[in-house]
This record gives structure tokens, sequence and C-alpha cells, in this order.
């Protein structure tokens, strides 16, 4: 056959072709598609729903609601979990009623109370019910939620039984267990019968049911100017001019005869009992080796100060955005050992501060922080402080306080971003401080499994950290001076900001009392009432 008369090549007998008929059976290209590779399943897993459910048990709107039934509903707003909250709250009300006028600070000590009733029902992570079983609030929990969390389709039922796998046999959680063991020399059983001699010496609530709150919630809080916005209006209402040439809050007047007016009254009579300033930063540095920055601070000379926490901390977040660049790409199997590493080095840290005023402190810095937002939250602050009405704020009192920092000039980040970092440090520090993460036998899918859980509360608590001090913590370093940037404290990050930006007003032409407003740290704290001292001699 010469070659005139060869058929063409795709006709010839075992050949395949290489064009696509569509009209052609069976002649379909084939898929081909990758996929991460698969972890195991831990029954840590049950743990982090259980704190997540706990954390949005406290949220400020379930709060908020509390306190209006409590303050204007009926007597058992606290349901039947404690009676004995029921009876004082009921007899606190009598009293109030009672009387032909109201004028003193019974309404304040009421909603202070009813703020640590409300924690106290609803903070801590309650093991055991009657049964035996974990306690969980099916309310707040959402099974398509969860689902989508931990990659697999679960029920309700099926999260109970992972959080009754993670405690076994145990009357609490492994970690605090091996806590025990180490001071008691004895190990904790839930059967009935057993000689709990030794261990009834300790605080049975705090090792059965760990209060769900930690410190750093508040301090986020203090730096977004929580505190201090509270503090700026009790002095104006005082009739108390603030520092400098105008007084932003002048024209601030609350009528005598709304609600609000006598919570405040109640508010200052009561200075003498909250925390000071000195003292929540003493115990930030304990906790965190964090410091604030303000006129109220004093000189710290703190005794014990995690000096390693913020590097720890931040190594875990960059650890973490490295796993997830390497589990997005399907082509590798990522690696989560030094994200392991990194958290078991968090775990260490937090528990050497887990002493002294642990316990207390970060309790009552909550209570009075969330009365102050409550406050903040009313109609009557709002009609003054309103915040600008298409700002979407998460909850209702974070635009007073986002109005209080533009007209005091404390900075233009949002307050919103403070609340991020508030909301999501806490979720991410209770998983890192509760869970056993020293045991040897842990494998890099607990890492694995905690990172695709926790993934939305760490890339918004990474981009609320950039957004209010600059600081990308996902970012590649290779200069050691942007290595110290990132390890260096966020109140220096914000101090820094907020001299740019009072640079760039007076650039911009702002007139010198448009730059004379009071500083950041000017109502760091309330002062209390001054008292006059007598001398003998000499002049006054």
């Amino acid at each position: 056959m010469n070659k005139e008369n060869k058929p063409p090549k795709e006709e010839l007998a075992g050949t395949v072709r290489c064009r696509f008929d569509p009209d052609m059976p069976g002649r379909r290209p084939t898929p081909v598609t990758l996929q991460r590779s698969e972890t195991r399943c831990t029954s840590d897993q049950g743990l982090w729903i259980a704190i997540r459910n706990r954390t949005q048990a406290i949220s400020f709107d379930r709060y908020s609601r509390f306190v209006d039934l409590v303050l204007f509903g009926d007597d058992t707003a606290t349901g039947q979990a404690d009676q004995a909250l029921n009876k004082r709250i009921a007899a606190a009300k009598a009293e109030m009623a009672s009387r032909p006028r109201l004028l003193s600070v019974d309404a304040y000590n009421l909603l202070r109370l009813a703020t640590e009733a409300f924690l106290l029902l609803e903070a801590g992570l309650v093991f055991r019910g009657s049964d035996g079983a974990p306690i969980i609030d099916s309310d707040l929990l959402d099974p398509l939620d969860e689902s989508e969390r931990l990659g697999e389709s679960v029920s309700l039922d099926e999260i109970r039984g992972r959080l009754q796998q993670y405690f076994g046999d145990k009357v609490t959680l492994p970690y605090l267990n091996r806590i025990m063991v180490a001071l008691t020399g004895i190990e904790p059983q839930i059967q009935s019968g057993v000689n709990l001699t030794r261990f009834e010496r300790v605080l049975q609530g705090r090792l059965s049911s760990p209060s769900m709150i930690e410190l750093i919630w508040s301090y986020w809080h203090e730096e977004g100017m929580l505190v201090q916005s509270m503090n700026a209006i009790a002095l104006r209402f005082q009739n108390r001019r603030a520092p400098g040439s105008r007084d932003p809050l002048a024209i601030l007047e609350l009528d005598s005869l709304r609600p609000l007016n006598n919570m405040l009254w109640g508010y200052i009579q009561n200075a003498y009992t909250r925390l000071t300033v000195p003292r929540r930063a003493y115990e930030y540095d304990h906790h965190y080796g964090l410091t604030i920055l303000g006129k109220a601070v004093p000189a710290m000379r703190s005794a014990d100060s995690r000096s390693k926490f913020l590097e720890a901390f931040h190594n875990v977040l960059y650890r973490s955005s490295v796993f997830y660049r390497e589990d997005a790409d399907t082509t590798v199997i990522a690696d989560a050992f030094p994200l392991l590493n990194a958290i078991r080095e968090l775990h260490i840290v937090l528990a050497e501060g887990a002493s002294n005023q642990f316990g207390d402190l970060p309790w009552t810095a909550r209570v009075e922080m969330m009365v102050e937002q409550w406050l903040l939250a009313r109609t009557e602050m709002k009609e003054f402080l309103r915040g600008r009405a298409a700002v979407p704020y998460q909850e209702s009192w974070i635009g007073v306080v986002d109005t209080m920092r533009r007209l005091q000039g404390w900075g233009d980040s949002n307050a919103t971003h403070f609340h991020e970092l508030a909301v999501t440090g806490e979720q991410l520090l209770l998983t890192i401080r509760y869970h056993d993460w020293v045991d040897i036998n842990f494998t890099q899918d607990q890492a694995k499994n905690w990172a695709r859980y926790w993934k939305n509360e760490l890339q918004r608590y990474m981009h609320a950290y950039q957004a209010v001090t600059g600081v990308d913590l996902t970012a590649e370093v290779a200069d050691t001076r942007a290595l110290s940037e990132r390890y260096l404290q966020p109140s220096y990050h914000l101090r820094n900001r907020l001299s740019v930006q009072r640079n760039n007003n007076a650039l911009s032409g702002a007139s010198p009392s448009e730059l004379a407003g009071p500083d950041r740290e000017s109502f760091a704290q309330l002062p209390l009432p001054a008292r006059r001292v007598l001398r003998s001699g000499g002049d006054d």
C-alpha cells in the first residue's frame, strides 16, 4: 500500500481517538479530584464543644435578658438551679419595693447580685448530672454547626457520648485530675462510697466544675476602653470636668426620673468595692506577662511575670496559619507536630500562672465589666452616645464605647476588634489551659483536630490583632526587627499607633484645642473621694 492509499491515522486499528466526541457513548472525561488527608477522631473534640457551649452561654445578649428579667420581670428568673440565689434576689426586690422612694444604692447592688448569679449558673463547666452523664446545654448547641466544624455528621447524643468518652471514669477534667493527684496523692472517683477525705480539703467546685472565664477577656476590653468610658461618664455625672481645654461630655445630662440615674449613683458609691486598675494590671502581668499603660498604672514591680506568654501564644497562632496553608494544599500532608509542640509550650506557661488570685480575680473583673457593659447599653446612654447607626455592632454597648473612643481621642480602631480579641482569645486559651496537652501519648491528630475545629476563632483573632496593632501574625518573618515587633507588648503598639494618628491630625491642620483632648490613660481609674489631712503646725 502506497502512502497515498493509507487510511487516516485515527482510523488505523489499535489507535485511540484524542478528540472528544460528546455523541459517542462511554467517551466521557474522568474527573480527578484531590482531598486533604483524613485525621482520626479524638475524644478531646467533645471538650471543644463543651467549652464553646459555656462561653456562648455567658454572652452579653443572654446576660442582658437575664438581668432584665431579674430587675423588671418575675422573681424566678434564675430558674430552679439555685434556690438560695432565688431567695436572695427575691428578698432584695421585696426590700426595694417596700420603700416609698428609691434614692439609695440598692438598685446597683441588685444588678451586681444578678450578674454574679448569672455567672454562677452559666459559667461553670458541669461535667456530671444526677445520672453521672456530662451536661450540655442543648439550647445553645447546633448539631449542624458542630458537624461542619468536626467534618462529620454528629447528633446531640453522639456529642454527649464523645464528652463521656473524654472524661471516662474521672470526676473532673484529665488535666485537673493530674493536678489533684500531684496535690493529694489520690485520684478522685465518681463512684459513691469512695473515701474522699483528702479530696474534700480542696475547693471541690473549682475542681469538679471549673469556671470557663479567662482574664484575657477583661484585658482586651480594658485596652478597648470599656472601663475608661464608664469612668469618664461617672466623672461627668459628678459634675467633674475632664482634663484639657474642652470636655467632650459637657452636655451629658441624665434625667433624675430615669432608672439609669440611680444606677450610676450606686455605681459611684460602690467604687471602693471594685478592683483598682493596679490590681488588674498586676494580675495581667502574672497571668500573661501583659502590661497596660496609663497614668493610673504605677511603675510595675511584679514578683512573678509570664514573660514567655506572648511569644508562646503568638507562636501558636503563627503555627496554626502555617498548618492551614499546608492543609489547604491537597498535594501534601500537613504536618501538625510544630503546632502540637507550640500548644504544649503555651499550656505549661499558662499553668505556671494559675495561682494566688487566679480563682477569684478573673471572676470579679468579669462581673464588674459585665455590669459596665449593661449600664452602657441602656437606652438613656445610647440617646446621648448612640454611635453610628450604619455600623453593624455585635452587641449594643459597643457603639457607645466606639463613640467615646472618638470623642476622647483614644484611637481610631473600632471597638468591635477589641471585643473580637476578648471573646476569641478567651475561647482559645481555655482550650489550651484545661486540656491535658502534656500527655506523652498525644499525636499530631489532637493538634490537627484542634486547629480545624477552632479555625474560625483563630483566624478572627489574628485579623483583629492586626487591625488594632498593625502586626500580621501570619507573615513569614526573616528580619529580626520584624520578629521583635511580633513579640512586643500590644499596649506599646496601641500607644505608637495613637501617636501616629495624632501627628497626622496635626499635619492635616487640626486646631490645638482639637488635639488637646485627654490621653487614653486619663480615665483609667475612677478616683476615690479625697480625705482632708489635719497637720499639727506648719503650712497646709
